[in-house]
């Protein structure tokens, strides 16, 4: 006899095997973002779609946005680099392949990355970030090389091209360029059929959605319905990031970028229907370090790329990089008891208050979980949403320059406005100290 529905233990083996794909991933599990470190590749220069959003840029070092990079890398120096920044940065558990381009338009580059890192650098988990035109033809190349996270950025579900014709003014297709509405709809089919065909193989799919004041967000919570149909494990709504020397159509034309309170109640309007990332921090296609940390300056391709495969593979060392990921476990797991009430997933108002009252937290910190940051050293400020019944995490706000530890470490500048104005809705600050 057969029954259509999962039985219990199918269910619990199912989020088992959840659990054990995101628990060090610091881009799927809030919780793990404090605690493990990424690596993001720049072997993938060329684009096949235009986003209004995006001006791709291979030498630049001031920006801090998707679609930038200091400088592009082979495969062999991007495996070379992720070896020696594995060996220097032993809690690294991800490697991403995210432009500056997109990765599924450089398929030899991006599969030849994850071929060489499959042999040496086994360990590590591999993802990588793609528009979706061309995902239905690497499925079966994602799963051969084991990577089991892929982002799809959607924008629109909308059928008719409109909402996505205002994003994309064209796409590459069949070795030619189409436009407008009908370059906007052949963009939707082929991620949708992508994205079914990732879930269905089990690989974890995040669709990152790009909030554009007065162009798509009333269409944002129809993404969020589709793509609970689909399967996709997590949606991070990302703001607009709009300047004139960004250099992109919307910023030279005067869209405005999305503020923090559009982003919540974007939010809250697409959370009711899926999981939501709010941790993001919209990386470089060159980023290291823990999600809000760059490193990358300390990674320049002078300090790995003349070194020899054996040394780099001595310098990886996979045993104690496994003690290091042991060590980081044993206190999350004493974090997890002292925050008890600390709710990751969503959760309503009435859930967080037994009045249904909540307050708005901003925290300093330096990673590990813990407050150990000092308020002038503050580039960004996590934001809680607190209650007496629980506590939930809701976003990150980035500040663009942090104030001082006192008058002796200030140079003049005092970009107190700036922090008052990221906080003005904030309840609550929770920091290591303030002043001298």
């Amino acid at each position: 006899m057969s029954c259509s529905c999962t039985s219990s233990s199918s269910q619990e083996s199912i989020q088992e095997e959840v659990m054990a794909k995101i628990n060090n991933h610091p881009c799927y599990s809030e919780g793990a973002h404090q605690h493990y470190a990424r690596i993001h590749v720049a072997v993938a220069p060329a684009c096949n779609i235009q986003c209004n959003y995006c001006n791709r840029k291979y030498d630049c070092s001031n920006e801090s946005r998707p679609g930038v990079t200091s400088s592009k890398l082979s495969p062999e120096e991007a495996v070379k680099k992720i070896l020696y920044v594995g060996g220097e940065i032993q809690q690294l558990s991800v490697v991403g392949i995210a432009g500056p381009g997109d990765a599924l338009a450089n398929p030899e580059k991006t599969f030849k990355t994850f071929k060489m890192l499959y042999e040496k650098a086994p360990d590590l988990k591999m993802c990588l970030s793609t528009n979706g035109l061309m995902l239905p033809d690497f499925i079966d190349q994602i799963v051969k090389y084991n990577v089991d996270h892929v982002t799809v950025t959607i924008n629109s579900v909308d059928e008719t091209g409109e909402v996505g014709s205002r994003i994309y003014p064209w796409i590459l297709w069949n070795h030619k360029k189409v436009f407008g509405k009908e370059a906007a709809k052949i963009l939707l089919q082929r991620q949708l059929e992508g994205i079914k065909m990732l879930t269905d193989r089990g690989i974890l799919v995040k669709a990152n959605s790009v909030l554009i004041p007065g162009v798509n967000e009333h269409e944002l919570p129809n993404v969020a319905k589709k793509l609970k149909e689909l399967g996709v494990f997590l949606h991070n709504i990302m703001p607009l990031l709009s300047k004139p020397e960004f250099g992109t159509y919307y910023g030279l034309n005067g869209q405005e970028s999305a503020t923090d309170q559009e982003v919540m109640a974007a939010q809250e309007a697409c959370g009711m229907d899926m999981k939501l990332m709010s941790h993001c921090r919209q990386c470089r296609a060159d980023a290291v370090g823990l999600i809000g940390e760059d490193r990358g300056d300390e990674f320049t391709k002078d300090t790995f790329v003349k070194m020899d495969w054996d040394d780099l593979t001595k310098k990886y060392d996979i045993n104690a990089r496994a003690q290091k990921h042991q060590v980081i476990e044993n206190w999350r797991a004493a974090l997890e008891v002292a925050n008890e009430k600390v709710k990751i997933a969503q959760a309503s108002k009435e859930q967080l208050s037994s009045t249904g009252e909540t307050k708005l937290v901003a925290v300093t910190t330096a990673g590990e979980g813990t407050i150990n940051l000092h308020f002038g050293n503050a580039k960004e400020f996590l934001i809680y949403e607190a209650g007496d019944k629980a506590i939930k995490f809701v976003m990150h706000r980035k500040v663009e320059n942090p104030y001082c530890k006192g008058p002796e470490d200030c140079d003049g500048s005092y970009p107190i406005e700036d922090i008052k104005n990221t906080l003005k809705d904030v309840d609550l600050l929770l920091t290591e100290k303030i002043g001298g």
